[in-house]
């Protein structure tokens, strides 16, 4: 929710009052919900240039800039991390870089883990996961900070990936370029552990995601970004159920963010071929680094 201050605007939303009872909810903030809808585009673009997800910001965005309910911002960000997968998901399996075998399998870690910490979400306090979403911001600016470089694909085959055919193949500047899946255990545990930070926070996962491929699997970047992108908006799909059965998915909040944050990707996937993104790619960690100290900060001091 967004929380009323004396001598503010009315909240956008309002939380459950007590059992079966939710208070008068003044939706007609059109100024609001504008700023909600153009900061979310904002950070959807800036996140399709440098990598890392314009979801990522949208929580301690929301929680700290308008002042909503954590619990809100992450069932918002939840429904933006679909909306943004589902457009951008077929484009990828049409082009042959996403591996469909591969996601449907770790998409098993990533929705049990999703379902857990979801669960999870709903009873601890929200200072425990401001300071936790604090943590992995702090991760997120490092990862993002860094440049990505390719991994080359190990020539000798896993037995358990061989068992489950997950090896394959991807269009290259020379055709078709062939790949061995590696670690499938590892891989699968960190999935888990992705899957449970996309249910607690509200992300996308993305950046545990493509760690867990691009380096513990030793899977090409390329089929690592596109098949984690398959598979984020079916992990957000398993949290926010439990997000929407505990009433803490608003449309009145949602939809701008939903909206801003795919066109803003949308746009930044077409400037992203024209542009050298690694100096912004620097300039928003710095940013995503200041607002995990916020949330670090506020969650310690008991605000959110």
């Amino acid at each position: 929710m967004i929380r009323s201050r004396v001598g503010e605007h009315p909240p956008l939303v309002s939380a459950p009052v007590g059992r079966g009872q939710r208070e008068e909810r003044p939706l007609n903030n059109l100024v609001v919900t504008a700023l909600v809808g153009a900061s979310s585009l904002v950070a959807g673009f800036l996140g399709a240039l440098t990598g890392l997800g314009g979801v990522v910001v949208i929580v301690p965005l929301l929680a700290l800039g308008f002042g909503v309910d954590i619990r809100y911002a992450i069932g918002a960000s939840l429904v933006s991390v679909i909306a943004t997968s589902s457009a951008a998901a077929a484009a990828f399996v049409k082009e042959g870089f996403s591996n469909i075998r591969i996601g449907m399998f770790l998409e098993i870690a990533t929705t049990m883990g999703a379902l857990a910490g979801a669960a999870l979400a709903t009873r601890l306090p929200t200072s425990v996961i401001a300071v936790v979403s604090g943590l992995v911001l702090i991760s997120s600016a490092f990862l993002s900070s860094r440049p990505r470089e390719e991994v080359p694909a190990d020539g000798h085959p896993d037995r358990v990936a061989t068992q489950l055919h997950l090896d394959g193949s991807f269009p290259g500047p020379a055709g078709e370029q062939s790949y061995h899946v590696q670690n499938v255990g590892t891989g699968f545990g960190l999935m888990a552990v992705a899957g449970a930070l996309s249910g607690l926070l509200g992300i996308g996962s993305g950046a545990v995601n493509v760690l867990a491929m691009d380096h513990a699997m030793h899977i090409p970047f390329k089929v690592s970004t596109t098949t984690s992108n398959f598979m984020i908006g079916v992990t957000a799909a398993a949290s926010a159920g439990v997000y929407l059965g505990r009433g803490y998915i608003e449309p009145a909040l949602a939809m701008p963010v939903m909206l801003g944050v795919l066109a803003g990707s949308m746009i930044g996937a077409h400037v992203l071929v024209k542009t050298h993104a690694q100096v912004l790619r620097k300039v928003f960690a710095a940013v995503i680094l200041v607002l995990a100290v916020e949330m670090i900060y506020n969650g310690f001091s008991g605000r959110l």
